[in-house]
């Protein structure tokens, strides 16, 4: 089956989830959640990760995690594999407890927006799911996430940073009045979840979250772009069938897209003309061929960006310019060859 590509590197930071098996809870009891913060902890020691903000729900978890030497994967797999031992040990059962493969979204760490972000999203968890309400309305009083340690006084275990999460907001850790003004802030937003005025704001809302939970890199376009290339690397001379996610996809397109810029220009020819052209016209044919042939982009990619009219225009593309036969097709395959140099 196919598997995401996991980016590592030194001072990577990641919004990690994962759900249980079937959905089915990860907590049976406190003890349990008890159990799971000391092996959240003693990873962290073993592997050197760093929490930034973390929440326990009934059949899933989300932590905002940074890992110093670039070890999410071995970290990760001893976390998972020895808290579902420990687990199974503890009610006698076995097999699976997690839902497959963790996710684990890279977040760009030199913008303060995308940590908050993610951080917000986070400690807002038990206002979402409803189990902090109108009639149990105070966010800080859910005791298995990080916020409530955040607004205290008390001292922090060594593996969960607050300094970082409260300069995010412009806000100092070590001063009283900062950590009751970043309470607020997110007692503010807890309310807003369960009093949205509309379902268009609900929406809305789950829109704007959608992708915290199903992207693969936050962060500006470059970050993704850079965060695209070590992907690409990471695959390079392996089956890219093993391999899904937009982070190999996007690589993949951007390669596609130097190709065509590369034909146009051998051609003399704008994309908005190529497009003009008739689907079976021997110039957009061999264009078409030219990223099929030397790219991985798909077939959907070539047709939308050619404006190949059907997909199957791509493939009989594809077909003509395997014929060697017609001179005109023999030409312009030794005119776009220079383009694969």
């Amino acid at each position: 089956m196919p598997r995401r590509v996991r980016v590592e590197f030194e001072g990577a930071l990641y919004h990690v989830m994962c759900l249980g098996d079937r959905q089915e809870a990860i907590f049976r009891d406190d003890k349990d959640r008890e159990m799971f913060l000391a092996t959240l902890a003693e990873v962290c020691g073993r592997c050197g990760f760093v929490v930034h903000s973390y929440v326990l729900m009934a059949n899933h978890y989300h932590l905002l995690l940074a890992t110093p030497a670039g070890n999410l994967v071995a970290g990760m797999k001893w976390f998972q594999g020895t808290y579902t031992a420990r687990f199974n040990a503890r009610h006698t059962l076995r097999g699976h407890l997690f839902a497959g493969r963790y996710k684990a979204v890279l977040v760009e760490s030199d913008e303060p927006l995308y940590g908050r972000v993610v951080s917000d999203y986070i400690h807002l968890n038990p206002a979402r799911s409803g189990i902090v309400h109108a009639k149990k309305p105070h966010l800080r009083e859910y005791r298995w996430s990080s916020l409530p340690a955040f607004c205290a006084a008390r001292r922090l275990p060594r593996w969960l940073r607050a300094a970082d999460v409260l300069a995010w907001h412009h806000l100092d850790w070590r001063r009283a009045t900062d950590r009751r003004s970043y309470g607020r802030y997110l007692q503010k937003w807890a309310q807003e979840c369960w009093t949205a005025s509309s379902k268009q704001e609900e929406r809305e809302r789950e829109e704007d979250l959608k992708e915290l939970r199903s992207g693969w890199a936050l962060g500006s376009e470059a970050f993704r772009d850079r965060m695209s290339d070590l992907a690409a690397a990471l695959v390079k001379g392996k089956s890219r069938e093993s391999y899904t996610g937009e982070e190999v996809r996007r690589h993949d397109e951007t390669v596609a897209a130097e190709m065509l810029d590369r034909g146009l220009g051998v051609l003399a020819m704008k994309l908005p003309a190529l497009r003009m052209l008739r689907q079976n016209d021997p110039r957009k044919q061999a264009l078409a061929w030219l990223i099929r042939t030397t790219t991985i982009a798909g077939d959907a990619w070539i047709t939308q960006h050619l404006d190949m009219g059907h997909r199957s225009n791509v493939s009989r593309a594809v077909n003509a310019f395997r014929s060697e036969s017609p001179p005109q097709i023999k030409r312009l395959k030794r005119r776009l060859h220079i383009c694969t140099d």
